[in-house]
């Protein structure tokens, strides 16, 4: 074995639980020698790993012979572990995860970090995310991390002095970045409906993908705009060095963009290092529902597989695959509800491969409620949900859906509100 598996045995037991940087804190040195010598850490035993959302294909299925894999996301790189039925799903929201963590509920024996270069004060960043890594730190047994000079120094949340690591090594590896395709004709008409509604002033929360990133894009023609999200990415960035994202008009945390982790590549990174006017924070408080609802103007912008007619949104699985996670979305979307001027938006394309996405019945588990739809939007335009009757919902729904589908829909409309006890008014 190598000098740092042998260090690693040392310090990793059998029956561990090991956490890490989901996606682009990754810390790939260290993740990459455990499932090398996966069979020498476990010492005959099993070790178990939790895995939230990939960027790169450290983990496969057939280290599933010593590792237990379990996470809250399947979808990207990971999906080979759940297709092989190694990936035990977690269908929790993304929010609860420190708490089970200090509760004991999901244990964290280990965990492995890649950090920034120590500032003169000796303080090492955790660079890229802060997410649930502070609960796990808190409650782990060890805690090894990695240094890697292509890491930001950035502020908010935990920062840690040499004490604190039980083992500091040099990366080998350069930080993994999250390429985005550039949108097409379809994100674009989204965009440009979703930016239609946000007003000047307003807080962005973002989910993951192309769309987010083109959301962005079509924001150039606004100003002050603030930040209080889980992810950040290059599309951020943009705004910020554009003058366009200040967080001046914030009612929470005035002058400064919060988020929980960076997601793009070295140009989120180049912004972030240093900057005072960006704070990488926890999930429990990125999450926070007060802190949600005292954002003036929060405007949610958030990702789904399909919409029912009556709202239901199923962000988990796809053609009985599950590819999605329960994640944040309903946090931000009561939260967007219940802020002053908030907007709780779902954005998705109106079919994906031919088939439609706004749907007479769900193929997939309800991952939120009709309860907490606010805003659906297609590139055929806006669905308002807000205070709307079922017959009122599928009408609005209908209208946003591709036009090859539409009859088919109200034709399924019927049996869907007799279902739900509704009659549909079809003027």
């Amino acid at each position: 074995m190598s000098l740092l598996a042998d260090r690693l045995q040392d310090l990793i037991r059998p029956g561990d639980t090991l956490w890490w940087g989901q996606a682009t804190a990754e810390p790939l040195t260290l993740t990459r020698a455990l499932v090398e010598h996966r069979h020498a850490l476990a010492q005959g035993g099993r070790l178990r790993v939790f895995v939230g959302i990939g960027a790169s294909d450290t983990l496969q299925p057939e280290q599933a012979d010593n590792l237990d894999f379990f996470g809250y996301a399947a979808g990207g790189p990971h999906r080979p572990l759940a297709d092989a039925g190694v990936l035990d799903i977690l269908p929790s929201h993304y929010s609860h995860l420190p708490g089970l963590i200090h509760a004991g509920v999901l244990p964290a024996d280990v965990v492995l970090l890649q950090v920034s270069p120590p500032d003169a004060q000796g303080r090492y960043s955790l660079g890229l995310a802060q997410e649930y890594l502070p609960a796990a730190i808190e409650r782990a047994r060890v805690v090894i991390g990695e240094v890697n000079p292509a890491i930001p120094w950035t502020h908010g949340g935990v920062h840690l002095q040499a004490s604190d690591f039980a083992l500091l090594i040099a990366a080998e590896h350069p930080p993994l970045e999250q390429s985005r395709a550039a949108p097409g004709p379809v994100e674009q008409a989204i965009a440009r409906h979703v930016a239609a509604l946000i007003e000047d002033g307003a807080t962005l929360q973002l989910g993951i993908g192309n769309l987010p990133e083109a959301v962005l894009a079509a924001l150039h023609g606004h100003r002050d705009l603030g930040l209080h999200s889980g992810a950040v990415g290059d599309g951020i960035a943009a705004l910020a060095e554009a003058g366009v994202l200040t967080n001046a008009r914030k009612s929470v945390d005035i002058g400064v963009g919060i988020g929980g982790i960076l997601m793009g590549s070295e140009k989120v990174r180049r912004w972030a290092h240093r900057n005072p006017q960006l704070e990488l924070r926890g999930t429990d408080y990125t999450h926070d529902p007060e802190v949600l609802a005292a954002s003036h103007k929060l405007a949610a912008i958030n990702a789904a597989i399909e919409v029912d007619l009556t709202g239901q949104i199923n962000a988990e699985v796809a053609a009985g695959c599950y590819v999605g996670a329960v994640g944040g979305a309903v946090d931000f979307l009561r939260g967007a509800a219940r802020s002053r001027g908030g907007l709780p938006i779902v954005a998705l394309p109106a079919t994906a491969k031919g088939k439609t996405r706004i749907v007479a019945q769900l193929s997939g588990p309800v991952s939120t409620p009709r309860s907490d739809a606010g805003l659906i939007v297609t590139e055929h335009g806006v669905a308002d949900l807000r205070g709307q009757t079922l017959s009122r919902r599928v009408r609005r729904l209908i209208d946003i859906a591709a036009p090859e589908h539409r009859e088919d829909l109200e034709r399924q409309a019927h049996e869907t509100l007799r279902r739900c006890g509704a009659a549909f008014n079809q003027k």
